[in-house]
């Protein structure tokens, strides 16, 4: 029999299961649909045990067809072949048949993770190893590697050299796809680490760091359902660029208890994609900031009153500009959230006011300090004044008062310089939009201001507050995918939606836009101080980039780095980067030549990165240029992303956009799984 036919003749056995499994999903989809129905005729009955039977019956059927109808591309994707004689079949999901006999074994359950974990060294009583790849319910492919071929029975076909290399000559859409069916050991092992503590997974470019972490969440989610059920587990990511390609990872896996959210979007109520000149970010993001926030606290607001005066019984009361600074920094002094002190402060103004009429008392004025007390707290004057003076707060309110640089410059002395305090005060006058980095410090405003009173006055801004958040330690599991470029302030944010969790966190120290690593190390332990366990995983091997591409990246960062810090790609083409160069007059027309040949030569997607700056400019030259694959993208959108062809425009401005640009330079030549271009211009 002929190779080909050969393959043939197995693709024929895998459709004859493969059949079987829809046929009883087919089968269980309804069975849950019919336990659905039922449940609502138990509602019927008013009683206590019923509505609570009912209650239980709807949970299960709706999560038994949430899991049933999660799109995939292919619910059966493996086959193992054990000494035993038995072969397992290894999907998404986990069926068995009506003797409950295993039809299909969920990838995560303990019986599929030699499916993963075997090699030729250690077989772990597989002989062969199948992946089968699937379009909906039709198998279209199988490949086999042949583990112990000394227990091999004669009969036993070997199709093709194996899948890993197959699946990285794919094309790739428009979405992340889920790797279950081409994991490796080395991923394998960090998917199945203990759920506590915190999980680190490094690795350069095109290691799996993302698709490892995804599917992290979705076996912890399967072995621990009862811990992370509840809570549930928050991905965050850089942008929300890359939150949409991976956004079908989780629901193709059955998993739908995830929140998938971009730094820009972990604040309830508010989102921002904008981001920051280079410098800009790099002073929100200090942990200095944090000081000059507290400090800012403390000043008066912008129009508060400069004196109090009351008539008393016919005697004027008059606290001085100076007394209440007094007593406003007394008041800061005891600690507390400003929103939570409004009695005090209250309390204070009246106190002081009556030590004042307690000096002024004479033969004819003689106070009681209870009756005074009593009669000018209920005053609308009074009311009115402490309204003024220590007002309710909201953090983008108390963020925009920054935007004088007068008071910024009051609340950031010895904090910042001169420079900086320039720098964030242009930036807070002149926005229409907040930025990502804007949203670290507005949720760190959150926690120091304290919540806002349950209704607002007609004439305090209601609207300049985000929507009230849930618990920050809501989350079991919190991921965090590019963790080398979260600033201090971010660490600080992102800390505290986990301070009862576990974590997943994903970096690579090369590929950093923070310019001082120490600092956000320092944050970072801080917020991951309740952790007692940390364990590590490097990943080394780079599966995306042909060697020939990404030799040609490390060139960028290669004098910066350990050289242990670069991964190796196992793949090799033949085909060279592309460099070409082009006068600043014809940037555009090689631009436009550039992309049309990689369209024509690539099946997949198609990349263009440029410097932020350029980032429109680029997408202009190319509005001609109708074809749905192609993305053009700034240097920060391009973090984590992958394309099968890639133009880098300008890779030397690129690399001059920051203080960290070398290693941006270096993330986006490693974006590419086929061809690369770069545009330099002349």
């Amino acid at each position: 029999m002929s190779e080909a036919s050969e393959k043939q003749a197995e693709i024929a056995v895998e459709q004859e299961h493969v059949d079987r499994v829809y046929a009883r999903l087919d089968e269980l989809r309804s069975e849950a649909e019919a336990m659905r129905d039922k449940s609502y005729e138990y509602g019927r009955e008013a009683t206590p045990e019923a509505l609570n039977e009912r209650d239980v019956m709807l949970h299960h059927a709706n999560r038994t067809l949430q899991a049933l109808n999660a799109e995939s591309e292919g619910l059966v994707f493996g086959r193992l072949d054990l000494g035993t004689g038995d072969a397992v079949h290894i999907g998404r999901l986990g069926i068995r048949d009506q003797r409950f006999d295993n039809l299909l074994v969920d990838w995560r359950a303990p019986l599929a993770a030699a499916f993963y974990q075997a090699t030729p060294e250690h077989p772990q009583d597989v002989i062969r190893r199948r992946v089968i790849r699937c379009s909906r319910e039709q198998v279209v492919d199988v490949s086999d590697d042949l583990l112990d071929p000394d227990r091999a029975p004669s009969d036993m076909r070997v199709i093709g050299d194996g899948a890993l290399m197959a699946a990285l000559t794919r094309s790739r859409g428009e979405t992340m796809r889920n790797i279950v069916a081409t994991i490796q050991k080395e991923q394998d092992e960090a998917i199945r680490a203990p759920e506590s503590g915190v999980t680190e997974i490094t690795g350069g470019p095109g290691t799996g760091k993302t698709a490892v972490a995804l599917h992290r969440a979705a076996y912890l989610l399967y072995r621990e359902q009862r811990r992370l059920g509840g809570p549930g587990v928050l991905v965050i990511g850089p942008s929300p660029v890359f939150m949409s390609y991976i956004s079908r990872v989780l629901p193709s896996m059955g998993e739908h208890n995830v929140e998938l959210r971009a730094l820009g979007e972990v604040l309830d109520g508010i989102s921002a994609a904008r981001v920051d000149d280079p410098r800009t970010a790099e002073v929100k993001g200090s942990s200095r900031m944090v000081k000059v926030l507290r400090r800012a606290l403390r000043l008066p607001p912008p129009d508060a009153p400069e004196s109090l005066q009351l008539f008393y019984r016919g005697t004027v009361l008059k606290l001085e500009a100076d007394d209440l600074k007094r007593i406003r920094r007394t008041l800061h002094n005891k600690g507390g959230q400003p929103n939570k002190n409004r009695m005090k402060a209250a309390d204070a103004l009246l106190e002081a006011l009556w030590q004042l009429a307690r000096g002024l008392a004479d033969r004819d004025f003689q106070p009681d300090r209870d009756q005074l007390i009593s009669e000018i707290g209920e005053r609308i004057e009074f009311h009115r004044f402490l309204v003024a003076w220590w007002p309710a707060l909201y953090p983008m309110q108390v963020l925009r008062w920054l935007s004088d640089p007068e008071r910024l410059a009051r609340a950031a002395r010895r904090l910042l310089a001169a420079e900086e305090v320039d720098v964030l005060a242009k930036s807070w006058a002149e926005v229409s939009e907040w930025t990502v980095a804007d949203i670290a410090l507005i949720d760190e405003l959150r926690m120091l201001i304290g919540p806002p009173p349950k209704r607002a006055r007609r004439d305090e801004p209601e609207a300049e507050q985000p929507r009230r958040a849930s618990n920050y330690d809501e989350y079991a599991h919190v991921v965090i995918d590019e963790a080398q470029d979260l600033s201090p302030m971010q660490w600080r944010m992102v800390g505290r939606r986990g301070r009862h969790a576990s974590w997943t966190i994903v970096g690579d120290p090369v590929q950093s836009s923070w310019p001082d690593p120490a600092e956000a190390a320092t944050a970072r332990e801080e917020a991951l101080s309740a952790q007692r366990t940390h364990r590590k995983f490097t990943l080394r091997t780079n599966y995306r980039n042909s060697a020939e591409i990404f030799d040609y990246a490390s060139d960028a960062v290669r004098d910066l780095v350990n050289p242990d810090d670069l991964p190796t790609a196992v793949r090799t083409t033949g085909v060279e980067p592309d460099v070409r160069e082009a006068p600043a007059d014809q940037l555009a027309a090689t631009t436009r030549d550039a992309t049309r040949d990689l369209l024509e030569r690539a099946e997949g997607t198609i990349g263009v990165i440029t410097t932020m700056d350029r980032r429109d400019e680029v997408r202009a030259w190319l509005s001609d240029v109708d074809d749905p694959r192609l993305r053009v993208v700034g240097s920060l959108d391009s973090k984590g992303m992958e394309y099968d062809a890639v133009a880098v425009v300008d890779p030397d401005g690129l690399a001059a956009e920051s203080s960290t640009g070398r290693r941006a330079l270096y993330v986006a030549l490693s974006r590419a799984t086929q061809l690369l271009t770069a545009i330099r211009p002349s």
